[in-house]
């Protein structure tokens, strides 16, 4: 999966959060704390990718590191 692809997977569990608050499953705190984890954990992963993605573009346009 590319950084992208987890970016928009991130904003869409943002949105599942804001309309979970709208709804009132705010109070369901087995919901909101599984919810919260699967945000984090999309947010390292997406953290991860992005880095990832510019080290690699980096190699390509500039070559190796050394020193």
């Amino acid at each position: 999966m590319f950084a992208t692809e987890m970016h928009n997977h991130l904003q869409e569990l943002h949105l599942e959060r804001a309309l979970a608050e709208i709804e009132g499953l705010a109070s369901d705190a087995a919901y909101m704390a599984d919810l919260e984890q699967e945000i984090a954990d999309a947010r390292s992963a997406y953290v991860g990718a992005a880095v990832t993605e510019i080290a690699s573009l980096r190699g390509q346009l500039s070559g190796p590191q050394f020193g």
